[in-house]
């Protein structure tokens, strides 16, 4: 690890100032201690965000939910207004990481996680991502976990996040605070794809601070819910995963937000799986024709083409479990 200062911010003012001289902040700090330990992330000072008011979860106006920046997964799977609301937030992050990491880490830091990526970690493998203009080893090295959908000719790594999969589906909000002022980005444009500069991951401003994500009011009744698949059944990042939302009326379909995680190089929206289903009546039918689109567009490389059919069969799965007819 190497040298670097550290500051705790007292208010919200001296956050940005200090952000705004190059300061990296910091608060469960569960994905970039780790990555300066493999020196992968090497700030020159970190500024201590934990003392700043972010940590309500509250019922919006028009009755959605503004989540704060530092309200930990943990507290956030667990608020009674998530549960009830949007059980799919919740059930993606008890799915996420450990019950420590949950304990630490926040709903911020979450979205903000950089990749898993083995090639990114290893700083003496080729990553455009760490180093641009390097190359990126996964193109051809072992590529099993990679991306499927979103990826160009600089970057094939997957986005960690499983609450980011759910806030993609749910169409949610990143409400930011920086020195010009305050501005909401939505959550499909607040995390980039890779394109030519796999190095910017999110649509940040020099300083700018992660206040809230908010997830905007949807029709009641809504059913919702988040699969995962991964190798392993417990602390594991997916393969693939479906976060799905359905709002069913007279028995016709009239809303469906559906997202897959695990696939893309950013939690990964399907509107032409949600086309699909709206305006018809749930059946085994439907949810099997809907996933068939899950996968458009996929680019699989050597060792990961199982997950188109897998991103298909999660897709039907969760459907089927949301739809109630398993």
């Amino acid at each position: 690890m190497h040298p670097f200062s550290f500051t705790k911010a007292s208010d919200t003012r001296e956050a940005l100032n200090a952000g705004r001289r190059g300061g990296r902040y910091i608060a469960g700090g569960t994905t970039l201690v780790d990555l300066m330990r493999e020196t992968v992330e090497r700030p020159e000072t970190l500024v201590d965000i934990t003392g700043l008011p972010l940590r309500e979860v509250t019922v919006t106006e028009r009755g959605g939910l503004r989540i704060g920046a530092l309200v930990s997964m943990a507290e956030t799977a667990a608020n009674r207004k998530v549960r009830t609301t949007y059980p799919v937030v919740s059930e993606a992050l008890e799915l996420s990481a450990s019950a420590q990491l949950r304990n630490m880490a926040t709903i911020g830091g979450n979205i903000m996680q950089r990749t898993r990526c083995t090639y990114f970690r290893d700083v003496t493998a080729d990553c455009n991502k760490r180093e641009p203009g390097s190359g990126c080893a996964a193109l051809e090295g072992f590529n099993r976990t990679h991306a499927i959908l979103g990826t160009s000719g600089a970057c094939v790594a997957t986005h960690p996040s499983d609450a980011a999969v759910a806030f993609a589906a749910l169409e949610a909000r990143v409400h930011l605070l920086g020195p010009e002022g305050e501005r909401t980005v939505p959550f499909a444009d607040f995390l980039l794809r890779p394109g030519s500069t796999p190095q910017r991951e999110q649509a940040l401003r020099r300083g700018e601070l992660i206040t809230a994500v908010e997830i905007p009011a949807l029709p009641r009744p809504l059913r919702s819910g988040y699969l995962k698949v991964r190798d392993r059944r417990s602390y594991e990042f997916a393969l693939t995963s479906a976060a799905v939302a359905l709002h069913v009326r007279g028995g016709v379909i009239r809303t469906a937000k559906v997202a897959a995680g695990g696939v893309g190089t950013v939690p990964w929206k399907l509107p032409a799986v949600e086309q699909h289903l709206v305006g018809e009546r749930p059946s085994e039918s439907l949810w099997a024709a809907a996933a068939e689109r899950a996968a458009e567009g996929a680019r699989p490389l050597r060792h990961n083409r199982f997950k188109v059919e897998l991103l298909k069969r999660t897709v039907e799965r969760q459907l089927r479990i949301v739809g109630g007819t398993k």
